[in-house]
């Protein structure tokens, strides 16, 4: 029975990442209407932080629970994919449509998001050595 509840927790987590992957390329790629003005200076920054934050957060949940271990390096990894998605979403904004173009500072804010959730790791991490 726990193995089959752990089955559908890891099933669930990449759902979650794939389907989270997926709505980040939605959202930056698609014209949208008239959006409502943020009065927030930068605040579509916060936006790129979140989006990168969670992905990151829920592909490492999802490494971590297929491999059963809290091994850091696949960690690792899935920041580094977070960072080259980022990139790629820069990139396919500035090519492939006409209202988005790439920022340096998105990348930014996408790789301080994905660093962010790392960290969270190492600590969580380092919690469990303490057990």
């Amino acid at each position: 029975m726990l193995t089959n509840n752990l089955l559908v927790l890891k099933k669930t987590i990449f759902v979650l990442a794939l389907s989270w992957t997926v709505l980040i390329a939605f959202l930056c790629l698609v014209k949208f209407g008239k959006l409502p003005n943020i009065p927030v200076s930068e605040a579509d920054k916060y936006v790129h932080f979140t989006f990168h934050f969670v992905f990151t957060f829920l592909w490492g949940h999802y490494v971590w629970a297929k491999n059963t271990s809290t091994e850091l390096k696949p960690i690792i990894k899935v920041f580094l994919v977070s960072f080259g998605y980022g990139i790629l979403i820069e990139f396919l904004q500035e090519t492939f449509t006409t209202t988005r173009h790439a920022d340096v500072l998105d990348v930014l804010a996408n790789t301080a998001g994905a660093a962010t959730a790392l960290g969270i790791f190492f600590w969580m991490k380092k919690l469990k050595k303490r057990r």
